[in-house]
C-alpha cells in the first residue's frame, strides 16, 4: 500500500526506532507510549487488521506472536508479565489499518482495560 504509514516504515521511508526484525516481521517503539515498554509488532506484508491476518492462513500470525514474545523477553518484561493488544476496526480504536500488536509492560496493567 503506497499510503500506509507502517508499510512506509517497513520500506524505511519513514524512520522508526526498530527493536526487533525478522524476515517477515518488524517491531518498533510506539511514538505515543502508554507504558514503559510499548512496542508495535507488525508483519512486513500488509494486512488491514488481525482478522485479515488470521484469514491469510500462512503462518504469518504465528510469526507475529512469536516476535511479540521475543520483544517482551528482550525488553525484560516477559517474566513480570506483559499484554498483547490487537485493535481490530475503528470501533476498537484501530487508527492505522495495517495489523499491529501492541506489546505493553513495565507497569501494572489493570483489568478490565479502559
Amino acid at each position: 500500500m503506497t499510503d500506509c504509514l507502517f508499510c512506509k516504515i517497513v520500506a524505511k521511508e519513514i524512520p522508526a526506532t526498530i527493536v526487533h526484525e525478522t524476515e517477515r516481521t518488524l517491531a518498533f517503539r510506539d511514538v505515543n507510549p502508554q507504558a514503559p515498554t510499548h512496542v508495535l509488532v507488525i508483519p512486513k506484508e500488509h494486512h488491514e487488521n488481525a482478522a485479515a491476518l488470521a484469514a491469510a492462513d500462512d503462518g504469518l500470525a504465528d510469526e507475529v506472536l512469536r516476535a511479540a514474545h521475543e520483544v517482551a523477553v528482550q525488553e525484560g518484561v516477559a517474566d513480570s508479565g506483559y499484554r498483547l493488544v490487537f485493535n481490530t476496526g475503528e470501533g476498537a480504536g484501530q487508527t492505522v489499518f495495517h495489523v499491529h500488536g501492541h506489546v505493553l509492560g513495565g507497569r501494572g496493567l489493570q483489568w478490565p482495560p479502559g
